[in-house]
C-alpha cells in the first residue's frame, strides 16, 4: 500500500457515519477504490502517465478555512457571469453571486441541494460517472463533500454563463479536495457552464474533480474548463456527459497548469440524434505532464461527434492524447471525426498520441488522424525577412497554431480571457495581444 492509499484509508475511517445520507454510496465507492488502488502503468488507459510521484505523498483532506482569495477570484472572473466560488473544495457564499430563483431552477451548492432536494439530486448523482471502473472516480465519490448542483427545468434559458471557481489555498501539508458537480439540463433548456481550477504556485495539493452532465431531450449545454493549477499541483478531472434525444453538447478545454494533470471527457449517446463537439488545447513547459483522454460512445443511431485537440509543448514537457470513438452495432448513420495535432517547440518535448476508431456498424461516416511537428522553417524565414526577431516569429506562429481553438469560443469575454492566457505563455505576450 502506498503512502497515498494509506492516508486515504485512514481518512475514510475517521469520517462520521451517523446521519450521512450518502453512507451506503460512500462505503461502496471506497471499497471499490481499495480494490482497484491507484491506476498503474499496466492499465492501458494510464500507459503514458505515471502517478508514482503522487503515490508517495500522504495527502490530507482539505478543510474549510478562513482564507479568502478575493484577488485571485477577481482575476479569474468572466464579466457578466453568475459565480459560484469553492475554496479548497467548499462552497463560499460570501464570494459567490446570488443565484436567481425562477421556474424551479436550482444553481448552487451540491451540499445544500442534498439537504433541500435529496430526491432530485439522488436521481442522477453517481449514476453516470461509473466509480466501479475508475478508482479516482471511486475516491471522489467516497469523499465528495461539495461542488455545484445545477438543475434546469424544461425550456429554461440562461443568458448569463454560470462560472464555477475551484480555488486551492495550499498550506503546510499536501492537501486533497474532491469537487463534485452535477448538471441536469431539462428538455430544450440551454446554458453555458465554465469550470476554472486554480491555486498557488508554491503549494503541493491534489484536485480530484468529477462533473456529471445529464442532457434532456433537445437540451443544449456549452461547457468550458480552464485548468490553471499551481506549478506543484496534481489535477485529475473527469467530465461525464449523457446525451438525451436530439441534445447538443459543446466542450472547450484549456489545460495550462499543474505539475501533473489529466483531463478526461466521456460522452455517451444514450438516445438518437445527439450532437457532441469536444475541443481541447493543452500547453506545457518545463517538466509538466499534461494528459488528455476522451471517449465518445456512439451507442445510438444518427448522432454526430466532432473532436479537435491541439497540444503545444516546450522544454521537457510531456503531452498525452488518447482519443477513442466507439460506434456500436446499432449506431447506424453515425458521423464522427477526430483530429489531434501537436506542436513541439524543443528537442526535449514529448507527445504520445493514440487516436482510436472502433466501428461495429456499416452505415457510418468516420475519420480520425493525428499529427506531430515543429514550426515551419519557411514560415519562420518569411517572418524574419520582414524584420521580426526569431523569438517574435516563433511566438506568432505558435499562437497561429493555437488560435483555431481560441477563436472557437463563442462567449466573447471568455474568449478574450483565454486569448490572454495563451499569449501569456509565449514570449512577446504584449505584442501578441495587439495582433491577436
Amino acid at each position: 500500500m502506498t503512502p497515498f492509499e494509506r492516508s486515504q484509508r485512514d481518512g475514510f475511517a475517521l469520517r462520521p457515519r451517523s446521519g450521512d445520507p450518502l453512507r451506503a454510496l460512500r462505503e461502496s465507492a471506497f471499497a471499490r477504490f481499495a480494490e482497484l488502488g491507484l491506476p498503474a502503468s499496466g492499465d492501458e488507459n494510464w500507459k503514458y502517465t505515471s502517478l508514482a510521484p503522487l503515490a508517495q505523498l500522504p495527502f490530507a483532506a482539505a478543510r474549510p478555512g478562513a482564507a479568502s482569495p478575493d484577488s485571485l477570484v477577481r482575476s479569474l472572473a468572466a464579466p457578466g457571469s453568475l459565480q459560484l466560488v469553492f475554496v479548497d473544495g467548499h462552497y463560499r457564499p460570501e464570494l459567490s453571486s446570488a443565484a436567481p430563483e425562477s421556474g424551479g431552477a436550482f444553481i448552487g451548492s451540491l451540499r445544500a441541494a442534498l439537504a433541500e432536494r435529496p430526491r432530485e439530486v439522488g436521481r442522477e448523482l453517481a449514476r453516470h460517472a461509473d466509480f466501479r471502473r475508475d478508482s479516482l472516480t471511486a475516491l471522489n465519490t467516497a469523499f465528495l463533500e461539495d461542488g455545484a448542483f445545477i438543475h434546469l427545468p424544461a425550456d429554461t434559458f440562461l443568458a448569463a454563463p454560470i462560472h464555477l471557481f475551484f480555488v486551492a489555498t495550499g498550506g503546510g501539508e499536501a492537501t486533497l479536495s474532491h469537487p463534485r458537480n452535477l448538471i441536469v439540463a431539462g428538455a430544450r433548456s440551454r446554458a453555458a457552464v465554465i469550470e476554472t481550477y486554480a491555486g498557488p504556485a508554491d503549494a503541493t495539493y491534489f484536485t480530484n474533480a468529477v462533473t456529471e452532465v445529464v442532457l434532456g431531450e433537445g437540451a443544449q449545454v456549452e461547457h468550458y474548463k480552464l485548468q490553471q493549477e499551481g506549478a506543484r499541483a496534481f489535477h485529475v478531472g473527469l467530465l461525464q456527459v449523457t446525451h438525451g434525444r436530439d441534445s447538443r453538447f459543446r466542450s472547450h478545454s484549456l489545460a495550462l497548469g499543474g505539475a501533473l494533470a489529466r483531463n478526461e471527457v466521456r460522452a455517451l449517446f444514450s438516445s438518437e440524434g445527439g450532437d457532441c463537439t469536444l475541443n481541447g488545447l493543452y500547453m506545457g513547459s518545463g517538466r509538466q505532464h499534461l494528459d488528455n483522454r476522451t471517449l465518445i460512445d456512439h451507442k445510438s443511431p444518427r448522432c454526430t461527434s466532432r473532436e479537435l485537440y491541439k497540444g503545444v509543448l516546450d522544454g521537457e514537457a510531456h503531452g498525452v492524447f488518447g482519443g477513442r470513438v466507439l460506434v456500436r452495432e446499432d449506431a447506424q448513420k453515425t458521423d464522427a471525426r477526430q483530429i489531434n495535432k501537436n506542436l513541439l517547440l524543443s528537442d526535449g518535448a514529448v507527445i504520445d498520441t493514440k487516436p482510436q476508431l472502433e466501428i461495429f456498424a456499416d452505415d457510418v461516416k468516420c475519420a480520425h488522424g493525428a499529427a506531430v511537428g515543429e514550426l515551419d522553417e519557411d514560415a519562420l524565414f518569411y517572418l524574419r525577412s520582414r524584420g521580426l526577431s526569431p523569438q517574435t516569429a516563433r511566438s506568432l506562429l505558435t499562437y497561429a497554431f493555437a488560435s483555431e481553438l481560441v477563436d472557437s469560443i463563442p462567449v466573447l469575454p471568455l474568449r478574450a480571457r483565454v486569448r490572454d492566457l495563451v499569449t501569456s505563455r509565449l514570449p512577446d505576450a504584449g505584442l501578441l495581444r495587439e495582433v491577436a
